[in-house]
């Protein structure tokens, strides 16, 4: 390891709009639970699963609708 680094020549990080915001969201058990078994079967973090749920929602302007019936 180098005592000293020369970053004069760095580049800006080309990603750096990929980058994710942590936030804390309240969310239900039987919820969270859902979405850890559904990542368990995909193989891929729950956080990251639920993430893509999110996204897909916002991409396709996703309204929310509610009906209620007795």
């Amino acid at each position: 390891m180098k005592k000293e680094y020369d970053f004069s020549k760095a580049k800006k990080n080309p990603y750096i709009h990929d980058l994710k915001k942590q936030i804390t969201i309240r969310l239900d058990v039987d919820t969270i639970d859902y979405f850890k078994q559904l990542s368990k079967d995909n193989e891929i973090p729950y956080q990251t699963l639920i993430n893509f749920y999110l996204r897909d929602c916002a991409k396709k302007h996703k309204k929310f609708h509610t009906e209620w019936t007795p």
